[in-house]
């Protein structure tokens, strides 16, 4: 380990030791809260230091000195720690939003002594993910955070959570059997998972195979990030959970699949094999997508359309393999997971003001509570993409890259952007215009709304906006992850320092006869 390498673990370790403490609380419910707020303060601090110094370069960590890769490797580079602050910013403002929840009595989407335990091994798993060095651990980051989202998904019992949590699971099931498959197939064909020294053995084999490879892992990933035609699991199954549990998977969960994308696109297949079937995946993902929240008279689900839809805007900018599309959707990637959760949060405050998410059954929210109708306003038109808001400035960068590229179907992706923001913007002003402007065909029960949960959703608002004020230093740094994905070369020396080996104290385990690898 260099000399802050001992920092890396942190993201994973804090959220595992919080949720073992604080199932052993179980029977102490603030000091649960206290301890939950703690971990996650910890670990945005931990994160957020990680991302200055990995600016710097790539910090590795060996777990157990094992010397890569032969041991487990956790990496941080500047793409992985900008995933894990914006992550742990999110999962903190929900945190506090799910503790005001709270306060209402008898509220049957109010976290239990279940909640916190599962609400940090899910955060735990999303650091894995993002911090993984190779492809097992990466399952494994997918696996912690897919079993905690089972239990957060049917908080409360209810016959329709579980009915959508039955296809959640079944479809994560199914997702997590093809990368598992898929993990197997690269370590035949190449004999190793780590990502760093997969990206030295894979242009040795041959390319049918290396193609197949990287479509199984693609299919995977595309499942979890609910992309075109893998998407119908997700409208049916988030609209169900209690509000905050939705908004932290729908900002994060899809997110992780993204973000596989994008790192095994850039380190382990360049060269774009597979670009055109991206863009085309990512033209249906956007068309499709919106054209369903169009349809949709319930909110929840008009937004769980739109998540799936602007997945494609992402998809669209790693297909473009090059570094305008790379450094446009990695900041598309960081404002959509603030702006989804914002959305979904606010939706918990309309259903405690009107009692349905239904636009045919509100109307008048705005004279109940303007804050309210500006909390919504605001991300709704961040996530159409009006200038100057970061929506606007991602879609302009994925414009310019798909201009850049200049092919007949590049720019078919262009104007497909724009029909899907004009149709994201109608979509998005009907629902506001119907719930919060116009008069309710009945009179709504204005039920009361606790200060935390619109503070923590107004923090989340605030955060969205910070991301337009501070666009240009956080683009120069997305365009720095990017070209760092480009020039694989410092990841690839940070893991393997010594050619194929890492520096582990026990690295002479894995230089003899014996040894892995």
């Amino acid at each position: 380990m260099n000399d802050w390498s001992w920092l890396v673990p942190l993201p994973v370790v804090l959220p595992l030791s919080g949720a073992g403490l604080t199932l052993a609380l179980y029977r102490r419910p603030r000091v649960q809260r206290i301890v939950s707020v703690t971990v996650l303060v910890a670990v945005l601090v931990a994160a957020a230091t990680l991302a200055v110094l990995a600016d710097r370069g790539p910090l590795v960590a060996e777990m157990g000195s094992w010397a890569t890769p032969v041991g487990i490797s956790l990496v941080a580079d500047r793409l992985s720690t900008l995933m894990l602050t914006v992550s742990a910013v999110v999962v903190l403002c929900v945190l506090v939003y799910s503790l005001a929840q709270d306060q209402g009595a008898g509220e049957e989407s109010a976290p239990t002594s279940i909640y916190h335990p599962t609400y940090l091994v899910l955060v735990a798993g999303v650091a894995n993910a993002f911090l993984s060095g190779d492809l097992f651990n990466v399952y494994v980051g997918f696996e912690i955070l897919l079993a905690a989202s089972y239990v957060l998904l049917t908080l409360g019992g209810s016959r329709e959570r579980l009915r959508a949590g039955s296809i959640y699971v079944v479809v994560a099931i199914v997702s997590s059997f093809l990368f598992l498959a898929a993990i197997a197939a690269v370590y035949a064909a190449t004999g190793t998972l780590n990502l760093a020294h997969l990206a030295q053995r894979l242009p040795q084999i041959d390319p049918g195979v290396r193609l197949t490879l990287q479509v199984m892992l693609l299919v995977a990933f595309a499942i979890k990030a609910a992309v075109f035609p893998l998407s119908a699991w997700l409208p049916d199954s988030y609209p169900t959970a209690p509000a905050p549990v939705t908004a932290v998977f729908a900002g994060l969960l899809t997110k992780v699949g993204i973000y596989a994308m994008i790192r095994t696109q850039s380190l382990l297949f360049p060269g774009g094999a597979v670009d055109t079937v991206l863009m085309w995946a990512a033209l249906a993902t956007m068309l499709v997508g919106i054209l369903g929240a169009v349809a949709q008279d319930d909110i929840k689900r008009l937004l769980s359309f739109t998540l799936v839809s602007h997945i494609g805007f992402m998809v669209f900018g790693i297909a473009l393999s090059t570094h305008a599309g790379w450094t446009a959707a990695i900041y598309y990637v960081v404002h959509h997971i603030t702006v989804q959760t914002a959305l979904f949060l606010v939706t918990g405050l309309m259903e405690r003001y009107g009692g349905t998410l239904s636009l045919s059954r509100l109307g008048g929210l705005a004279r109940l509570s303007p804050v309210v109708a500006v909390l919504f306003f605001v991300p709704a038109m961040n996530l159409a993409g009006i200038p100057p808001m970061s929506g606007f400035l991602g879609k302009l960068g994925l414009l310019q890259a798909g201009v850049a590229n200049g092919t007949p179907l590049a720019w078919t992706l262009v104007v497909g952007s724009v029909v899907t923001s004009l149709l994201t913007l109608y979509a998005l002003v009907k629902a506001w215009n119907k719930a919060f402007w116009q008069t309710p065909p009945e009179p709504l029960p204005a039920g009361h709304v606790p200060p935390g949960m619109i503070g923590a959703t107004g923090a989340l608002v605030t955060a969205s906006l910070a991301l337009t004020v501070f666009a240009g230093p956080l683009y120069a740094y997305t365009g720095r992850a990017a070209q760092a994905l480009a020039d694989r070369t410092p990841y690839i020396q940070a893991v393997l320092p010594e050619g194929d080996r890492g520096t582990g104290r026990s690295a002479h385990l894995a230089s003899s006869p014996g040894g892995a690898g």
